[in-house]
């Protein structure tokens, strides 16, 4: 038996360590451990909540939109308020911008190299490379010119040197699959992907005041004002420019991002069957159409055991069925809870309780939540699947088209089932960014319609009653589910809680001692070299770990952890 530690895991958010036991070749036991410890709650209460999102957002540098949003929704649960149509819309397009920049930074930039080796891509034939991207797509940067220009450039690299950007990667590895001139067409991907998503940045930037954090949301709406006669404000001038960037990002998002998914998936068809780990998958709605948030573009649900005629769907925010489902467990985390067992947000405790990594008792920074006291995998895999067993038409088009691409490359039938793996969450990953990418154009079509009515109406004004409100708000963020629950007390924050998507997937053992998602699809994944634990990464960075959502930072040896002096 051989002890292999990954510490920390590197191209993700945050510091996450991972451990596994190796025999044989495979792994055979695994353990996923947050290394920071997260204090927001702390800080939160005794506040106005009409200040938490401002300060939830600020959990993370990358999840930055998605706590604002999700923080705004959990207080207006608790007050039961209305938001005017138009924020709806404006919120929505910020929500689905975010996300698809999240989901192509996510592929090219944290991933791909697990599944490209960028040396090789030295060996290849520029020529032969275009020919190959030009017979995928019609994307118009495939040409011989791109294909030349990506290989001069990456052999300028290696001559001055160093590799820059693609420096300490496992190339050559032998789990590395793809010839040259897929290498190369990859990397030239890669580079263009770094231009691309600036266009999903500027819509987050015309609609939120700036990225990564957003200064436009409020409880209530949002503060953008709308109006066609002034330049200070969201003018349909603004909003032309937006419908620039989305044709901008559905060209790359249908002719590259989903292309080259596929053609990795069929490269590595032996990864449909690695990497499943828990198969309950748990997802909220989401893009609301409605002031009551109970019509959706994103329908959501929980699916058990992979079966998707399990299905049950979460209708609204506030379901019910959402509210009552969630608890969190700290058996193995390093926290205490005053009472025994898990705890439902509600009644969650934040008391840090370090005792160094003991692997039969805590090693993590994470607690473990649990949908009705099952384990569940949350993000883009279980939003697809979900979204499939829901009937979501655009969902099933790209899932079907992507398929049948994965089938054609790979000469072999592929079906819905190699969705259960690793490679299965990149597919998910494009297929949902596909259907975000139209649901960009919907709301920006929606939004212009409603002004067209005459409603320019953005905020409606909350009121704190006395005595205690209770709250919750969701979002499907880009790595899943994230929920904030907030408890308020004549006016002020009482509890507040985060369930944050890398604290389902990244969890340690629960109060039951079963896995969480990273340490279950890590199980009895083959290895081939124990000094380069390739394998472990790939189906680690499929989930896309955001460390410090689930965790923060705190500092036991000295009082202040940082200081700050203006001179």
């Amino acid at each position: 038996m051989t002890r292999i530690t990954i510490d920390p895991i590197t191209r993700i958010e945050g510091h996450l360590r991972v451990d596994v036991d190796v025999d044989g070749g495979r792994v055979k036991k695994a353990w996923s451990s947050g290394q920071m410890w997260r204090g927001v709650e702390l800080i939160l209460l005794g506040r106005d909540p009409r200040d938490a999102w401002a300060i939830t957002q600020r959990i993370c540098g990358v999840c930055t939109t998605v706590h604002a949003i999700t923080s705004v929704r959990a207080v207006e649960n608790a007050l039961q308020m209305e938001v005017p149509l138009n924020a709806q819309f404006i919120r929505n397009l910020i929500i689905l911008a975010h996300s698809v920049h999240d989901h192509i930074v996510h592929f090219y930039h944290l991933s791909a190299l697990d599944w490209v080796d960028v040396t090789s891509a030295l060996k290849a034939d520029p020529d032969k490379a275009a020919i190959l991207g030009e017979s995928l797509s019609s994307w118009s940067l495939n040409n011989k010119h791109e294909m030349r220009k990506t290989h001069e450039r990456l052999k300028n690299f290696v001559n001055g040197g160093q590799l820059g950007i693609f420096s300490n990667g496992y190339w050559g590895h032998p789990a590395m699959k793809l010839s040259p001139e897929v290498n190369l067409m990859a990397v030239a991907h890669y580079l263009q992907a770094l231009e691309i998503q600036r266009h999903a940045n500027k819509i987050v930037s015309i609609l939120g005041g700036k990225t990564p954090h957003i200064q436009n949301v409020a409880v209530g709406g949002v503060a953008n004002p709308i109006a066609t006669d002034s330049q200070a404000v969201l003018t349909v001038e603004r909003l032309l420019a937006i419908k620039t960037f989305i044709d901008g990002l559905n060209d790359f998002v249908k002719n590259v991002y989903l292309v080259d998914v596929a053609a990795v998936g069929a490269f590595y068809a032996d990864w449909t069957k690695i990497g499943a780990g828990v198969t309950n998958y748990l997802a909220v709605p989401d893009i609301p159409l409605d002031t009551k948030g109970t019509q959706f573009a994103m329908p959501g649900g929980f699916i058990e055991a992979g079966n998707l005629g399990s299905y049950k769907p979460i209708t609204k925010f506030g379901d019910e069925y959402w509210t009552k489902g969630v608890e969190e467990s700290v058996k193995h985390s390093w926290y205490n809870y005053d009472a025994k067992g898990p705890l439902h947000p509600y009644q969650g405790e934040t008391k840090p309780n370090y005792t160094d990594f003991k692997e039969d008792a805590k090693y993590s920074w994470l607690k473990s939540p649990t949908f009705y006291g099952k384990v569940a995998q949350v993000g883009p895999l279980a939003r697809v699947l979900n979204m499939l067993a829901a009937g979501h038409e655009p969902t099933k088009k790209y899932a079907t088209a992507t398929l049948d691409t994965v089938s054609t490359l790979a000469k072999t039938k592929v079906g819905l089932d190699a969705m259960h793996s690793t490679i299965g969450r990149h597919a998910a990953r494009a297929i949902s960014c596909a259907v975000q990418v139209d649901m960009l154009a919907d709301q920006w079509s929606l939004l212009l319609s409603n002004i067209g009515k005459g409603d320019t109406k953005t905020f409606n004004k909350p009121t704190f009653p006395k005595g205690e409100q209770m709250g919750v708000g969701f979002h499907e963020a880009p790595r899943g589910a994230l929920s904030h629950w907030v408890v308020i007390a004549d006016g002020k924050i009482k509890n507040y809680q985060c369930v944050v998507p890398s604290t389902w997937n990244a969890c340690p053992r629960n109060e039951k001692d079963e896995p969480g998602p990273y340490e279950a699809s890590l199980m009895n994944t083959p290895i081939a070299e124990t000094e380069k634990p390739l394998e472990v990464l790939r189906t680690i960075h499929s989930f896309d770990p955001c460390i410090a959502c689930a965790i923060h930072l705190t500092d036991k040896e000295n009082d202040t952890t940082i200081s700050v002096k203006a001179f």
